[in-house]
């Protein structure tokens, strides 16, 4: 079975500011704002809705093949990626164009003002599927280029492929006939709770009318774990980090966990346990691709959890 990531790949550009941004604002001048923050740090991290995904599946011991377009600057990334063992026939490369980027400006107060630079995202990834077998793979559709969010779920349905609708933090950039339109024929829509209200705003639907569209409606809960809605719902805990450092990435891990249950043949509960253990992974460092286990942590750990 092949496993398809449709979504971005990015630089994150994180940067400290050794102050508070509100010690610098006025108030009375906002509507003039003019500051400048000299930053003591900079770090740069992979990410991506794609790439990460992609990074828990390898090491799961999966290969994915990642749908996405990047930039002239993609080399060091690529790297990573090829030392992973990922194929990279479905990445797109603009040689006129930066890799997208996010650049996050955090204060002490936690503050962030952040700036985002699709760049090369804003084309779509134009991958043909030529001698793929749809009945026996699966795809996830996460948050990237627009185009592709909605086009490739039209592909997916044509080609009679099972896929995963996740639009995250592309919801308010997607129209709400657009949502629906990917929604039907999902074999799942995937989003925390917060998105799953945007959701049911944006497409003037009730989750009960959503699951007349699609298979399953699993909803991530943070600390208190996922709930699957398919008829009676079903709640799905966490497994117990050891520490928790940087919550970001960690609904990316668990959609990996759930694609790699799913390949494995599990049912969605199960898929949804092995989400949640590699979820816990991700939380306890900083960056949403700085994590690693071997197979021995993870089941280890798995059945601290479940049991299973």
């Amino acid at each position: 079975m092949s496993i398809f990531i449709s979504g971005s790949l990015a630089y994150d550009r994180i940067m400290n500011f050794p102050g508070k941004f509100s010690d610098h604002i006025l108030p009375d001048k906002i509507h003039i704002l003019n500051v400048c923050f000299l930053i003591d740090r900079l770090e740069e991290k992979r990410g991506g809705t794609a790439g990460n995904i992609a990074y828990s599946l390898a090491l799961l011991g999966e290969k994915p093949t990642i749908l996405a377009t990047v930039g002239k600057d993609f080399d060091r990334y690529e790297e990573v990626l090829t030392g992973l063992g990922l194929p990279q026939d479905g990445i797109r490369k603009m040689d006129d164009q930066f890799t997208a980027g996010a650049y996050i400006t955090t204060d002490q107060s936690d503050n962030q003002i952040t700036g985002f630079n699709p760049a090369a995202m804003s084309h779509p990834c134009g991958y043909q599927f030529n001698g793929v077998t749809p009945e026996n793979d699966l795809a996830i559709v996460s948050p990237g280029n627009l185009q592709d969010m909605v086009e490739l779920p039209r592909k997916f349905r044509s080609m009679g492929m099972r896929y995963i609708f996740d639009p995250g933090q592309q919801i308010t950039a997607l129209t709400g006939d657009s949502m629906l339109e990917c929604i039907n024929g999902a074999h799942m829509l995937v989003s925390n709770d917060y998105e799953l209200e945007m959701i049911m705003k944006a497409t003037g639907r009730t989750k009960a009318e959503l699951l007349t569209m699609t298979d399953y409606i699993i909803t991530t809960l943070g600390e208190n774990g996922s709930r699957i809605d398919n008829g009676e719902p079903v709640m799905v805990g966490i497994a117990r980090p050891r520490q928790v450092l940087d919550p970001t990435g960690a609904g990316d891990a668990f959609r990996a966990g759930l694609l790699k249950g799913l390949t494995d043949g599990l049912d969605v509960a199960g898929a949804a346990k092995i989400g949640a253990t590699c979820a816990s992974f991700c939380v306890e460092h900083y960056g949403t691709q700085e994590h690693s286990f071997t197979p021995e942590e993870f089941k280890a750990r798995h059945q601290a959890a479940f049991g299973a």
